[in-house]
C-alpha cells in the first residue's frame, strides 16, 4: 500500500485512493450490535472497534516552561461519524476523534516554547471494504490542533494500525454541522498531497502539523462538536540581568 503514497500518477488516484483508504482507516465507532451488514462486518473485522478513547478534558489553564499560562478553555474537537467518499461510495468509513489543544506544551529542540496549536488526545478511523471484506483501521495521537468558528484541522501520529505505516503522520479537518446542513470531514490521503514533499522517513506526500485539506466529505452518521479559542501570544521568557 506503501507505493500509492509515492505515485504522482493522478490518472491512478481512483484506484490508489480505494486502495489506501482499505488499508488506512481506525477503530470503529460503533459499540453495539447494531447497524447495517457492512457496519457489522466491521467490527467483526476489527475488534478494536468497540474501544473507546479515554476522554480528554479540556483544560482551564494551559501552562508551558516558561512560566506563563492562557485562562480560559482550550480548543478542542471531539465527536464520532461516518463519511460518504465520492470515490468510494459503498464503502463504510468512519472517525472518531477526541483532542484538545495544549498551546506552547510541547518543547521542540530550537523552539523551547513548542507551538501555539499543541494538542494532544487520540484519533481513530476505519475503512470496511464490501469488495474484499476487509476493513482496515489505525489509532493515532495527536500532535495538532487549530480551529477556527466551527471548522478545525489536526494532525495525528499513526501509533497501531493493521496496514498503514505506524510513525506516519495524518491530518484530519473538520466542520461543525449547523442550521440543518451536515458535518463535513476531509482527511489528507488520496486525494491532495500528492506533491507534498517527504515526511522524515523519506516517505513522498509528507503531511507538517496541522496540515489537512478543506473538509470535502459529508458525514452521514454522528457528528463532531468544535470549541474554537483564539491562538494565545507567545510566553514571555523571564531575563536575568546582567552584573
Amino acid at each position: 500500500m506503501r507505493k500509492h503514497l509515492t505515485s504522482t500518477r493522478t490518472v491512478a488516484l481512483a484506484c490508489a485512493t480505494a486502495a489506501l483508504l482499505t488499508g488506512t482507516v481506525s477503530a470503529s465507532t460503533a459499540a453495539d450490535g447494531s447497524g447495517t451488514a457492512a457496519d457489522r462486518a466491521d467490527r467483526a473485522a476489527n475488534p478494536a472497534a468497540t474501544a473507546t478513547a479515554a476522554p480528554v478534558t479540556p483544560v482551564a489553564s494551559v501552562s508551558n516552561t516558561q512560566g506563563t499560562s492562557r485562562k480560559g478553555p482550550a480548543a478542542s474537537v471531539k465527536g464520532k461519524g461516518r463519511i460518504h467518499f465520492t470515490l468510494r461510495p459503498k464503502d463504510t468509513i468512519r472517525f472518531e476523534v477526541d483532542a484538545v489543544a495544549v498551546p506552547y506544551g510541547k518543547p521542540l529542540p530550537g523552539l523551547p516554547t513548542g507551538m501555539p496549536t499543541d494538542g494532544e488526545g487520540t484519533l481513530r478511523y476505519s475503512h470496511y471494504n464490501p469488495d474484499t471484506g476487509e476493513t482496515g483501521w489505525a489509532v493515532a495521537d495527536i500532535d495538532c490542533v487549530s480551529t477556527g468558528g466551527k471548522t478545525a484541522t489536526v494532525t495525528a501520529i499513526i501509533r497501531e494500525t493493521n496496514v498503514e505505516r505506524v510513525g506516519k503522520r495524518v491530518g484530519i479537518s473538520f466542520q461543525q454541522g449547523e442550521r440543518g446542513a451536515p458535518a463535513r470531514l476531509g482527511f489528507s490521503w488520496g486525494v491532495v498531497n500528492v506533491d507534498g514533499g517527504t515526511d522524515a522517513d523519506g516517505q513522498v506526500g509528507g503531511t507538517g502539523t496541522c496540515q489537512a485539506p478543506a473538509p470535502f466529505s459529508r458525514v452521514t452518521e454522528g457528528g463532531y462538536r468544535i470549541r474554537h479559542a483564539e491562538i494565545p501570544p507567545i510566553p514571555t521568557t523571564a531575563t536575568t540581568a546582567r552584573p
